[in-house]
């Protein structure tokens, strides 16, 4: 007997879509409204928000915004139509990749749609089912996607661990050797959610030991780390050792698009194999000349990072000094690590955002182990030192009321209250 294909999705929504009845459209898909800036509305309210990415504060900036009204008013929003191969490449479309492999010290570069789906289809181009991958396990889901879709070995190794990396290095060598093929290492330079560096220079220098190449995904380090805002290679100074070199517009660049950036020939074989870039629409001009300005305003404006910096480090001490765990975070990610349960999170978030006026991603079991409360903060360059203080007031309120039970208790009294 052939079972209903949708059986299953009836059963069982998934990890996440069980709690949609409860949590959608104030937990998970909220409503943010107003122009992009920390002041928005949410559900009618002024909140505080510290939820969106734009590290540069470029999101609303002036001359960003005149921009991309020039360019929707010369071209609107569908220039080039059709696939960079057939009808969709142009002349901007070449500037913006050869200023960007400049930028990032590469030979190359070749500008994506999206940066999720470039992801996935770099990875799957680069290898062969002869060939192994060895992944960082806390990689992000895009990395974790395009892995899905290689039909040779892949390991993971702990996070962050170099003992664990050589280990799998030593088994994919084994293999590899066995099926005459390759091993591909992959990374992120900033990782999202807790805030650490890939240790990109110690992998790198595993090289002296095994033939592998190395693929890292710095969407939160590029224009946020080194010294010119280059990213996590330029930060460790071992960008040299990065063979292919990748990164979102989404984040600090405010925007829609990717890029990836390597030698030459990887770059050319890359272009002719990206299945997501092959058969999907062209990057639209509006993104990609508002890329260009972009990038430039970031090349030629050290003051957008300089303040972005001044703002973490303001943050991130501020919870320090009043005891809060922020992990081992060294970049503008900035986690808070607090005791508790679910229903206890779920409160302590209806009360930030309802009494407190902040807005924050809240990360609970079973993205992290149980009893943990992780609060996520993104600092952007458009943050004030008010902002940081009127939250790091607001912290302390509800650490308190988590130690002395409020939460635990309004949570009971809901759970109560829906099961009556």
């Amino acid at each position: 007997m052939v079972k209903d294909l949708f059986e299953r999705i009836q059963q069982n929504k998934g990890p996440l879509g069980k709690w949609a009845t409860h949590a959608e459209g104030y937990y998970v898909f909220p409503k943010l409204e107003g122009e992009l800036s920390p002041k928005m509305k949410f559900r009618g309210k002024d909140i505080l928000n510290w939820s969106i990415n734009d590290y540069l504060g470029l999101g609303n900036h002036p001359e960003v915004r005149k921009i991309d009204a020039e360019v929707a008013q010369e071209y609107g929003a569908a220039y080039p139509m059709g696939a960079r191969m057939m009808s969709g490449h142009t002349t901007v479309h070449e500037q913006l990749q050869d200023e960007l492999a400049e930028f990032v010290k590469k030979e190359a570069a070749y500008v994506l749609n999206f940066g999720y789906q470039g992801m996935v289809s770099i990875i799957d181009a680069l290898v062969t089912k002869n060939d192994v991958i060895v992944y960082d396990v806390d990689s992000h889901a895009c990395i974790i996607d395009g892995v899905r879709l290689h039909h040779g070995k892949r390991f993971t190794y702990q996070h962050n661990d170099i003992e664990s990396l050589e280990k799998n290095l030593q088994r994919a060598t084994k293999i590899a050797s066995e099926t005459n093929g390759g091993i591909l290492v992959i990374s992120e330079g900033v990782f999202g959610m807790r805030g650490q560096q890939g240790k990109l220079k110690e992998i790198i220098a595993l090289k002296e030991k095994f033939n592998f190449r190395f693929l890292v995904d710095d969407a939160h380090g590029f224009g946020t780390l080194g010294a010119t805002g280059a990213g996590a290679g330029e930060e460790q100074g071992c960008q040299d050792g990065i063979d292919v070199y990748f990164s979102t517009f989404a984040k600090s660049m405010a925007s829609i698009g990717a890029f990836v950036a390597a030698d030459k020939d990887t770059i050319d074989y890359l272009k002719y194999n990206l299945r997501s870039q092959m058969f999907a629409k062209s990057l639209p001009m509006i993104y990609t000349k508002g890329a260009l300005k972009r990038l430039h305003m970031l090349k030629t404006m050290p003051e957008l990072k300089n303040k972005l910096w001044e703002n973490v480090n303001n943050l991130q001490n501020g919870l320090k000094e009043r005891g809060f765990n922020i992990g081992d975070t060294n970049t503008c990610v900035t986690p808070v690590y607090l005791e508790g349960s679910i229903p206890e999170a779920m409160a302590m978030v209806n009360d930030l955002r309802e009494n407190y006026g902040i807005f924050l991603s809240i990360v609970v079991y079973p993205v992290i182990p149980k009893g943990i409360i992780l609060l996520r903060m993104i600092p952007t360059a458009s943050h004030s030192l008010e902002d940081i203080q009127e939250t790091l007031t607001a912290f302390e309120a509800i650490r308190e009321k988590l130690v002395n039970g409020t939460y635990k208790r309004i949570s009971a009294a809901v759970a109560q209250a829906m099961g009556s």
